[in-house]
């Protein structure tokens, strides 16, 4: 008996501890300010959440059924525990693998949660154009298809140029860019009233623009997505 009782009792140890370490691989995000990994808090509400479901699935069942419910009460719990952040962090997640490899840069708010995916101008559009790439559509089809998929958010997409050339341009130029951008999503499939587009022309650089590389940074577009906080 009491053999059995500690065999029952390790079980159960075991399941939540295997699905915490899963919502931990899962919540490691990358801080964009010191580039390195960390656990989300989103990962560790999800963590006490399910250990804490666990609990009051066990304490009210018959001890035949309790480890199965450790599972589900576990499962019930991780979702209401980690809430807004694990579902940006799977979100993330699913981003980086559809778009490794591409140039697009993915980096994670750490104070709001949101998601910015960042286009590098040179392989969006063509030199001083607001016409996609053809080359980019599966680009933003990936994109497209993960908006559809989670959509407990809003998406803005911002325009943005290098410091060379007229003002009002520039401005036009970005806008037109962020719009394009925000048009070929709805057209995927995302639905129109989570998308917002603007073009913020050369005030918001993110390098130096006094040489050709920190010039090629700033002309970008970016995709910020943002948790509907409930």
């Amino acid at each position: 008996m009491a053999a059995d009782l500690f065999w029952r009792m390790n079980m159960r140890i075991l399941m939540t501890a295997a699905m915490a370490g899963t919502l931990v691989l899962a919540g490691c995000t990358t801080n964009p300010y010191t580039q390195e990994r960390q656990v989300s808090k989103g990962a560790y509400g999800a963590i006490i959440g399910a250990a804490a479901g666990c609990a009051i699935a066990t304490a009210t069942t018959k001890r035949g059924e309790r480890n199965e419910r450790c599972g589900q009460g576990a499962a019930i719990g991780a979702v209401a525990g980690g809430g807004v952040g694990v579902y940006m962090d799977v979100q993330e997640k699913k981003l980086r693998d559809r778009l490794a490899g591409v140039g697009v840069g993915i980096q994670r708010d750490p104070n709001t949660g949101a998601i910015n995916l960042i286009m590098p101008g040179n392989i969006t559009f063509p030199t001083a154009q607001a016409s996609i790439r053809a080359d980019f559509y599966p680009v933003l089809d990936a994109v497209a298809d993960v908006l559809k998929e989670y959509k407990d958010t809003t998406i803005t997409v911002s325009g943005h140029t290098d410091s060379q050339g007229d003002a009002v341009y520039n401005q036009k130029l970005s806008q037109d860019r962020a719009s394009s951008v925000a048009s070929y999503l709805v057209n995927r499939g995302v639905v129109s009233s989570r998308v917002s587009a603007v073009g913020f022309g050369k005030t918001q650089p993110i390098a130096d623009n006094s040489s050709e590389a920190g010039r090629s940074q700033n002309r970008r577009v970016e995709i910020r997505i943002n948790p509907i906080q409930n």
